[in-house]
């Protein structure tokens, strides 16, 4: 079912648009988690720190990948907000070619060239066997990862937030039934979690696929609209490459931190795991809040509505500074008994270390808001160059915190690189949403109705 979004109170749309999309982000946090949860409870802390090892060269990569996938999304919102249908199945078959070459090729490269990035990191010899195993996997499943996302990220243009959940659900508790499967049943170690995970990301794929065939006939196209148009191609590419750059600048700054961290030790790799993976589950509110802005961005720009911006913007701020709030005091209250999901509750440094990340990333998460906000608005309008300067200052910040302050301070330190990254992001991004409003195109001026003719006489 497609949701218009360019009528109506953008509160009430924004919210009934996320909350379905919310909990689509936590099943898909499921992936990773229940992995991590299992590695950590059946094959102990060293498979743990291995996994944990790889979130942030996981995050570099597949965050491209979901980046590039939301970006092709940008133009379908677009189109469906002018109604021009024709082209947007254009662009859909356009969207397909190029998402075929993009996987192919960033499986193969990331496959080949896996391991040095490991030894890149400085992952400790005593983890990097199983990391290898573990995110080469996870590369070679690149392609069920475009799949799955390019048709989610069509459907959600079209302000379908539901029906990819019902998906990811089900491929969630597959994604469980095989883990203990191949983890624990047959004792494939942390490869058997990532298979599992790749295997649950292509079932969620061919569902969305059948679903879209059989009742979204609006997103199918014809050989016709598939034929290589050199215009499309290039809106699409300048709307993808920047938001999958930016996720995975970003990640740069992640990669440089995760370094540090793992010069610190095995014990300090798997507290910033558990502490993450926590910290992702929380954010999924983040995640799920900034597709809805992208979305109503993008719908109302194609339908010349510049003036529902800000209070899209305004509702977007007060949704994710309420959730921050609510969140933070569960953090709080919970944090220490949310770590032993993940580590034996006899690893009491690794759980206080883990509590300390969360509840530091946690106060800061109104930052955090401002980002997934004004970011992901700017580049559903169609400026996400302007957007991928805000990535270069998240990756500076925590390049600087890796650097010179994690050897400094040691994990207290890391623990402050991602809110220090976020207020740097905000610095930029805040003023850049007011300067793209200004070059945006203003509302076309109503037009009067012509005065009746005057009535004859005795009427």
């Amino acid at each position: 079912m497609t949701k218009d979004m360019t009528a109506g109170s953008p509160t009430k749309l924004l919210l009934a648009f996320t909350v379905p999309l919310l909990f689509g982000n936590i099943f898909q946090q499921l992936y990773s988690m229940v992995d991590t949860i299992i590695v950590g409870q059946f094959l102990g802390t060293g498979p743990l720190a291995a996994v944990g090892s790889t979130g942030s060269i996981n995050f570099l990569i597949i965050g491209f990948c979901e980046g590039v996938c939301s970006g092709f999304a940008i133009p379908i919102a677009q189109r469906f907000g002018s109604k021009d249908f024709d082209d947007l199945r254009r662009f859909m078959g356009n969207i397909v070619w190029l998402a075929v070459a993009f996987a192919v090729a960033l499986a193969v490269l990331t496959v080949v060239f896996c391991r040095p990035l490991l030894q890149l990191m400085q992952t400790p010899a005593d983890i990097i066997d199983n990391a290898y195993d573990y995110i080469v996997i996870i590369f070679a499943g690149i392609p069920a990862t475009f799949f799955y996302n390019i048709l989610a990220s069509a459907l959600r243009a079209l302000g379908d937030s539901k029906t990819p959940v019902l998906f990811l659900v089900l491929s969630s508790v597959i994604n469980v039934v095989l883990d203990l499967l191949l983890v624990v049943v047959i004792p494939m170690g942390v490869a058997g979690a990532a298979v599992a995970t790749v295997i649950s990301q292509a079932i969620s794929g061919f569902c969305c696929l059948l679903f879209v065939r059989k009742r979204f006939r609006l997103l199918c196209f014809t050989r016709e609209d598939a034929k290589f148009e050199r215009g499309h191609v290039k809106i699409l590419l300048n709307m993808g490459l920047p938001m999958g750059l930016q996720f995975s600048i970003t990640a740069i700054g992640s990669v440089i931190l995760q370094a540090s961290v793992n010069l610190l030790g095995s014990g300090a790799v798997a507290a910033v795991t558990a502490g993450s993976k926590l910290s992702n589950l929380c954010c999924c509110a983040f995640d799920a809040l900034g597709v809805g802005m992208s979305t109503y961005g993008g719908q109302n720009i194609g339908a010349r509505k510049k003036s529902r911006l800000t209070p899209g913007v305004r509702a977007g701020m007060t949704l994710g500074s309420i959730y921050a709030v609510v969140i933070l005091v569960v953090l709080i209250l919970f944090g220490q008994h949310l770590a032993t999901l993940f580590v034996d509750a006899g690893e009491t440094e690794i759980i206080a270390d883990a509590y300390q990340m969360l509840v530091t990333n946690a106060v800061f998460y109104i930052p955090l808001v401002g980002i997934y906000v004004f970011r992901l608005i700017i580049q559903g309008v169609g400026y996400s160059k302007v957007a991928l300067f805000a990535g270069v200052a998240e990756m500076a910040a925590r390049t600087v915190v890796g650097l010179v302050f994690v050897p400094l301070f040691g994990f207290t330190a890391a623990c402050f690189a991602s809110p220090i990254a976020w207020i740097c992001a905000d610095c930029f991004l805040i003023p850049a949403y007011f300067m793209v409003l200004k070059r945006l195109p203003n509302d076309p001026k109503p037009t009067k109705d012509p005065l009746p003719p005057p009535a004859a006489d005795g009427v």
